[in-house]
């Protein structure tokens, strides 16, 4: 039940990231202000992803922009709910999503934020408007339930999802794209516009049987999305191999998508620690922040 689920949720993952995080959840976002006022001479341990390279190009020395700081955050999650998410190997991925959804909307909403979310299926059906407190992450786990219950058998068009999120979401907001991206191509130029506008993550789930198959002898293996059946003998050495490759493809593929698309990647996979992987997140993109901060000091310091 969601009240269940939150609970266990606040006392042991939501409790851990407040001793690691201090509170701060903006540290997983970009936290920058929403309205433009102003712009300055680049200073030592300013966000490099500020600086405004037009005006840059044509001073000759960096300039960063500053913002009005927004106090309250709008944080939205689209949750692709399609049939491929229930699969796993020992927990779902659906279950991982909700675990996911649950301690980032509680972390923002106990800090005065507000979050949204959109629900797909095989189709966007389902729209939370951006709320705060306890009771509307609650509400917003129930719909995530119900709605699970609900999918069928289709096709994934992810494409749909993220034009879709492009004209529900006004102001920037930091938007998690929960998903397996199990979909039909044509969702990279929609995400990538999306990312223009908002501070887009990519929350990708996965289960480690997706990248590697254990020899089984045969097994009747079904399609999540189309129901298609085919027995295959998993015991077949060259069979697994030829698997692996091609799931390491698809794997090297997606990250340079998401890449390309401008969006930073937290993967969740269905045999790690929730904390543990939101932790990693956190700490790269502090570290990315540093290396960058610290690149531009040099260029400057050489240039003087």
């Amino acid at each position: 039940m969601p009240d269940a689920l939150l609970t266990r949720l606040e006392w042991t993952v939501l409790k851990r990231l407040d001793g690691w995080l201090q509170g701060d959840y903006r540290t997983l976002l970009r936290g920058n202000g929403l309205d433009l006022a102003d712009l300055r001479e680049y200073q030592h341990h300013d966000d490099v992803r500020r600086i405004d390279w037009n005006v840059t190009a044509r001073l000759q020395q960096p300039y960063v922009r500053e913002y009005t700081e927004d106090r309250e955050l709008a944080a939205w999650f689209l949750l692709d709910l399609s049939p491929s998410v229930d699969f796993g190997s020992r927990v779902r991925k659906r279950s991982v999503s909700a675990a996911f959804v649950g301690t980032l909307a509680r972390a923002l909403t106990r800090h005065g934020n507000r979050v949204g979310a959109l629900l797909y299926g095989n189709a966007v059906d389902t729209v939370v408007p951006a709320r705060g407190g306890r009771r509307h992450v609650l509400h917003l786990l129930h719909r995530l339930q119900t709605r699970a219950a609900a999918s069928a058998a289709g096709g994934t068009r992810l494409a749909d999802l993220l034009a879709h999120a492009a004209g529900a979401i006004g102001r920037r907001a930091a938007v998690f794209v929960v998903s397996d991206f199990i979909s039909e191509p044509g969702w990279e130029r929609p995400l990538a516009e999306l990312a223009r506008r908002h501070d887009v993550v990519a929350v990708r789930l996965y289960d480690p049987l997706e990248m590697k198959l254990p020899a089984l002898g045969m097994v009747l293996m079904q399609d999540a999305e189309t129901g298609e059946q085919l027995f295959v003998d998993t015991g077949a050495r060259g069979f697994r191999q030829r698997y692996e490759q091609l799931a390491a493809q698809r794997e090297q593929e997606l990250l340079t998508t998401l890449a390309r698309a401008g969006v930073d990647t937290l993967e969740l996979t269905t045999d790690d620690d929730l904390a543990d992987a939101i932790l990693r997140f956190a700490g790269a993109r502090k570290q990315r922040a540093r290396l960058a901060a610290g690149a531009v000091s040099a260029k400057q310091k050489a240039a003087a």
